[in-house]
């Protein structure tokens, strides 16, 4: 059932009849999946900012602001936290402070206070870029370039509908993007299987396909940001779709780890907390809080956290890397639009 209505919502859109898309007279790149989540959406859109802002751009990300406890638009400020905006957001602003960061359920109506606001401020459209994250469905808004995510691990032609599989609509809805990217690719995969997987995603002629891995830098304190070694022992603290890539790398770097999980954008309660504690005070001296950047921004919201735990946390970064020397390849695809809108 779920499928049909996604198919129909689909079909009117495309054809225009009661639903319709409102485009707006600035380069929007969007970046979404087909899946629940767990496609590496964030570190690909700040690969973006970073891309755009190192060629001179005012890049504003809109979001619909998973997991706050506020509602309507609401811009962000660095005194912004992951309650009031969602913690992708808030890990997005404190990366890149002189982005705009926005949130809002509705993109069509956040896209609108957008623009009253730069006009408010006196600026003009010029040399402005949109990224819109996490907007493939919300197709009220339509993208001038869409970038399709599926995961190495779980493609989305290896995947159902819901209920019984993780994508919020058919592998079909996949034509409407400009590029795919398969996400979270181990560093040395062949070219004989990127291949493989190029053939069953099957792109229209109009389509690129890129391959990216996850780059995994130095850990920094969450107290201090200075960064530091890789712990010989760590509670791994995650609240993250999938952990799996993480522990990996950890375990790959000699780092014995005890995985500790939540759900994806899981909002910490006092019990969370308390189990938290427990189970960092319960660990032999020498071990250390590994946790994701996404996961700092909520972790630190939370007054009952120990200090041991404070004390110890390390936040570990990761980028996004283009295999088979794509880098320059997706970065010129980029320019190209922005350039040409």
């Amino acid at each position: 059932m779920y499928n049909l209505i996604m198919s129909i919502r689909n079909f009117l859109f495309d054809m225009g009849w009661g639903l319709k898309q409102q485009a707006f007279d600035v380069p929007l790149i969007s970046v979404g999946n087909l899946s629940m989540g767990g496609t590496g959406k964030t570190p690909h859109t700040e690969y973006l900012v970073k891309l755009l802002q190192q060629s001179s751009k005012d890049v504003a990300v809109l979001s619909r602001g998973y997991g706050r406890a506020t509602k309507g638009f609401r811009l962000a400020t660095d005194a912004s936290t992951a309650s009031e905006i969602g913690d992708e957001p808030r890990q997005i602003k404190q990366k890149f402070p002189d982005c705009t960061v926005a949130v809002c359920e509705k993109r069509v109506v956040g896209m609108q206070q957008l623009i009253a606001q730069r006009q408010e401020e006196g600026k003009t459209t010029d040399n402005w870029v949109v990224v819109l994250d996490d907007a493939f469905q919300h197709r009220y808004i339509k993208p001038g370039f869409s970038i399709l995510l599926t995961d190495y691990t779980r493609p989305y032609y290896a995947d159902r509908v819901l209920p019984w599989g993780r994508l919020r609509e058919s592998a079909e809805g996949a034509q409407r993007a400009d590029i795919i990217i398969a996400t979270k690719c181990p560093k040395h995969l062949s070219a004989t299987n990127a291949e493989q997987i190029r053939a069953k995603l099957a792109p229209l002629p109009t389509q690129e396909v890129f391959f990216t891995c996850f780059d995994y830098g130095n850990p920094y304190s969450a107290s201090d940001c200075q960064e530091v070694e890789l712990p010989h022992r760590a509670l791994v603290l995650t609240g993250i779709a999938k952990p799996q890539p993480l522990y990996a790398y950890l375990e790959a770097h000699g780092v014995e780890i005890k995985p500790l999980a939540f759900p994806d954008h899981h909002a910490f309660t006092p019990s969370d907390v308390a189990r938290i504690n427990a189970a960092f005070a319960a660990l032999p001296e020498g071990y250390k809080v590994i946790t994701t950047e996404k996961d700092a921004v909520r972790l630190r919201l939370l007054p009952t956290l120990s200090e041991a735990v404070k004390q110890h946390l390390l936040v570990q970064p990761i980028e996004v890397k283009f295999l088979f020397g794509q880098t320059e390849k997706f970065n010129t695809k980029i320019h190209d639009y922005v350039d040409a809108n």
